[in-house]
């Protein structure tokens, strides 16, 4: 009998929720009256998504009035009241206006971007749509305030507000909260191991130091790329795309890009997706053959054989050099009267071209990236994630030299915990440098190998000075041995080096098997404080195991484990009828390397007119970077000095034995240390360099200490708008003004140490030093310290965006931007600020000039700059890029067409010295079912 009524129960509580609840279906359209797709529509916690024809169907609670609220990423969010059960509903979604659109990357909570407390660009699903450029990633240069370094087809980075070169360690970049930084590294490598462009949902990016949320490196700016989630995007999208690259170096090349995203939602509570990208393209060949001229620290133009002190930009093999003028005195004794060779000649020997010591300039990358999603409570306030990525291939990268990376290998995997107030994620990285070479070394021993540097100077000497042989004459007779690219000695020479570690006699291969470890951690009290503020607290942990057998690091003989935490706290409250809104955010870090760093921001917002469309805004933050473990553990002799990185514990490590020879006496053995590097070491140049002890004097002391972080404090005005103008136009306008203060720079510092003997004061050697430095026993370093120089930025934007004619978006947005700094290095010192001072960019487009035909343009002009890195220094010259792009949609297919180039004026031009130059791209897509 209790068995019969507990069943009745049962079916009656059934038919009581079943009867309290109803479907309402209904159909969504955008602006242009198409179904709209994958729109979500909400009531409660319950929400459906619209299909291909932009139906759907939800379930609602019977007593009625009931509220829906339709929404879709980019458009404005509708309303629906429900009044009766049998109620049409059709929505139309319209396009949202920049500014009204939903950051997260300002304050770590959602606010509107004409809200946010900082400048912030953003890049979303109608942009990613309407790019001109061959990827979403080379999309984000026409933002404002935005640059990319494109070091190659395959490596480009993001980057604002200068000082930054293609190692962009200033800026962070994170995919799904994930710092994409590579290990050994300590910068992104772009988007090679980051976001398939059928999986990206927006880009918010932060111009200026963000140290104050995000930590250590944000200093330049930090970019977040999210991620489409499974539960609201689903189905399989497929991307093709091919097209022919051109360029003068390197002729019409074909590439290939396929991408493929699978998202399935298994039920309310569980849901998985998965990304496959890959392309292959040919590299922009560089072959600029401009002579780095010493003297005046230009490149110039030049030739082998017009002078013996050829050191072309992309020939390599060509950077040792010997004073000719030490054959003086040998040349009068043979030749009495003879003209005296200049102090400052050197001689060269010949290098091989970049294409000569490449197997092949294709580039090559795999992407891919898994992730799993589980919801509990079948709704967003509690989520656990499980996510991998990786990223392979091949790519050259342009660093201290030029490098050509073979199978490399990156690698990340995530497990997350996120709600309505808090967060914790975990993440490993990893990577592997594969068969990757330096092509400076390859260059060099491959010269060595045929016929030993002392040979070949006497060769030359012998011809141009006693047998009054042309320059051109005599080096071809020091090079009458040489290994000629192409034949059997010349590849086997090749694969020896390049498969020998720089560790080893005569190796030019690098090996890197680099991780880290990160946790992090976020709560927002708000709901605990009853809507009274926003309160946050967080803090973060990163472990760095760096591994390269000393071709990198320090770590040939002992291993490097790096360790750095850091908690933050930030307020922010709403007043005076929520139009004035203050943020104060403090956060402090520490390296177990350097002294603890405190970044404090605090913000003010005002709201104007009756709809506060009209933002006032100010702000101080601060930005710091810790050096990268290169810059602290670096010990590589780059065959003409060795680079060092200045922390304690890598100076404890260095321990040189030095064998010294006296005429007559034998070899003394000594040591060099450390600690000498930093405490018994001169200026190189107030040694060996004339001009510059005319200039500033003999024998300067370096005072120069072990490396501290850099610290930057930024000060900003900004206003953002929204103006209402007739026929229902609307204006976005934003403007922005920055003035930084940086210091301690890290830079290179040339000096050279006595083997022996004390450097006392400037100008002051006991008598031990003085003797070492006559005999030539010195060894000489590239100390990288922190420079003495304050640098100052400032600089303005300016952006305006709007639509007419009803269809036709137009935007046009200024940047200025630039540098001053007091030289307090004696000359030694110059900023690699890299950064055009005036830049312009302008779009124009309509997604709907026919039915289901559209198109876009983006122009943009940079002026010219200088460029500086350890690699070539050299001037930038302006140049306008034009990108232009048709697209034709076919509903019955679900799929999408587009034809479009970039650069299509077609003038070539140089991202920096050394890199290869761009040339014209043609592309031609299909994307099915996105």
């Amino acid at each position: 009998m209790f068995k019969k009524q507990l069943a009745m129960i049962v079916f009656t509580l059934c038919v009581m929720v079943s009867y309290a609840q109803v479907k309402i279906n209904g159909v969504v359209y955008d602006e242009y009256l198409e179904p709209f797709y994958n729109a979500k529509i909400t009531n409660g916690k319950n929400y459906a998504l619209s299909n291909e024809d932009g139906e759907f169907s939800i379930t609602i609670s019977n007593k009625l009035p009931q509220t829906i609220i339709v929404s879709s990423f980019g458009y404005r969010t509708e309303t629906i009241e429900i009044t009766s059960l049998d109620q049409e509903v059709n929505v139309i979604l319209k396009e949202n206006l920049l500014l009204d659109q939903v950051v997260i990357s300002a304050s770590r909570v959602p606010e509107r971007i004409i809200e946010s407390p900082v400048t912030i660009e953003r890049f979303g699903l109608n942009d990613i749509r309407k790019n001109t450029s061959n990827s979403f990633y080379d999309g984000l240069t026409n933002l404002k305030g935005i640059s990319s370094r494109e070091g190659s087809y395959g490596f480009k980075s993001i980057n604002t507000r200068g000082f930054a070169d293609f190692s962009n360690s200033r800026f962070v970049q994170l995919v799904d909260g994930m710092d994409t930084a590579a290990p050994a590294l300590n910068f992104s490598a772009g988007n090679l191991s980051g976001v398939s462009e059928l999986d990206i949902k927006s880009v918010e990016i932060l111009p200026g130091a963000a140290s104050a949320l995000y930590g250590a490196n944000a200093y330049n700016g930090i970019m977040l790329l999210n991620t489409k989630s499974p539960f609201d995007f689903t189905g399989i999208n497929i991307l093709l795309k091919s097209g022919v690259m051109s360029q003068e170096a390197a002729g019409n090349n074909t590439f290939y890009d396929v991408a493929v995203r699978m998202g399935y939602k298994f039920s309310e509570a569980f849901a998985a997706k998965v990304n496959f990208s890959y392309f292959e393209a040919e590299e922009w060949h560089a072959n600029d053959s401009r002579n780095r001229e010493v003297d005046t620290n230009k490149l110039i133009d030049g030739s082998l054989n017009s002078t013996p002190n050829y050191d072309g930009v992309n020939t390599y093999g060509d950077e040792l050099f010997y004073g000719l003028s030490n054959f003086n005195a040998f040349l009068q004794s043979v030749r009495p009267g003879s003209p005296t060779i200049p102090a400052d000649l050197l001689l060269r020997r010949t290098g091989y071209a970049e294409k000569d010591l490449l197997n092949s300039y294709k580039s090559k990358n795999l992407k891919f990236s898994g992730s799993l999603h589980y919801r509990p409570f079948k709704d967003e306030s509690l989520e656990i994630q499980l996510a991998t990525r990786l990223g392979m291939g091949d790519n050259l990268f342009q660093g201290t030299s030029r490098f050509a990376q073979r199978n490399y290998y990156i690698g990340q995997s995530k497990l997350e915990v996120k709600g309505d107030n808090f967060y914790v994620r975990g993440y490993y990285t990893r990577n592997d440098a594969g068969n990757s070479y330096d092509l400076t070394r390859t260059g060099i021993y491959l010269t060595e190998a045929s016929t030993p540097f002392g040979s070949y100077i006497n060769d030359y000497f012998i011809q141009r000075y006693l047998n009054n042989q042309t320059v051109e004459a005599s080096r071809n007779y020091a090079d009458r041995n040489r290994l000629q690219p192409g034949t059997t000695a010349f590849n086997s020479a090749f694969n020896k080096i390049t498969t020998t570690l720089i560790t080893e006699e005569g190796g030019s291969a690098i090996y890197d098997k680099s991780s880290y470890q990160h946790l992090e951690g976020n709560y927002n009290f708000r709901s605990l404080l009853n809507d009274w503020a926003d309160v946050q607290v967080g803090g973060s942990f990163r472990e760095y195991n760096p591994e390269s057998k000393g071709t990198i690091f320090n770590d040939k003989d002992e291993a490097i484990s790096v360790q750095e935490y850091g908690v933050y706290t930030q307020v922010q409250k709403k007043l005076m009828d929520e139009r004035l809104k203050l943020t104060a955010s403090l956060r402090y870090d520490k390296s177990e390397n350097f002294k603890g760093n405190v970044s404090p921001r605090f913000a003010v917002n005002y709201s104007l007119g009756q709809d506060k469309d009209h933002i006032l805004r100010a702000s101080f933050q601060t930005g710091f970077r810790n050096p990268t473990i290169q810059e602290q553990y670096l010990f590589l002799n780059t065959g003409v000095k060795t680079n060092v990185g200045s922390t304690a514990d890598n100076l404890r490590r260095i321990q040189y034995r030095n064998e010294n020879f006296f005429p007559g006496f034998g070899t003394v053995i000594t040591e060099t240390t450390g600690s000498d590097i930093i405490n018994n070491a001169l200026l190189t140049r107030s040694v060996y360099d004339t001009n510059f002890i005319n200039a500033n004097g003999s024998l300067i002391k370096s005072d120069y200490k072990e490396i501290q972080a850099e610290v930057v404090k930024t000060f900003e005005l900004g206003y953002r708008s929204i103006l209402r103008l007739n026929n229902n136009t609307n204006l976005d306008i934003d403007v922005n003004g920055f003035y930084s203060q940086h210091d301690d720079f890290v830079f290179f510092q040339d000096v050279v140490v006595p083997n022996y003997g004390t450097v006392i004061a400037t100008g002051q050697l006991d008598a031990d030093a003085n003797l070492a430095l006559n005999q030539g026993h010195v060894r000489e370093f590239y100390l990288i310290t922190n420079s003495k120089s304050q640098v100052k930025s400032y600089g303005f934007g300016l952006g305006m965006h709007t639509k007419f004619f009803r269809n036709y978006d137009f935007g046009v947005n200024y940047n200025f931007i630039d540098y001053s700094f007091e030289d307090a290095d004696f000359g030694s010192f110059e900023p690699n600020f890299n950064t055009p001072k005036h830049t312009v960019k302008v779009q124009l487009g309509n997604d709907k000039l026919f039915k289901n035909f559209g198109f876009n343009i983006n122009g943009r002009w940079l002026d010219s700059h200088k460029w500086v890195s350890p690699f070539a220094k050299g001037d930038v010259e302006a140049r306008t890029v034009l990108d232009a792009q048709l697209n034709y949609r076919i509903p019955s297919l679900k799929s999408k067409f587009k034809i479009g180039g970039t650069n299509i004026f077609g003038k070539e031009y140089l991202v920096a010295p050394g890199s290869g130059r761009i040339g014209k791209l043609y592309y031609i897509s299909w994307t099915i079912n996105n």
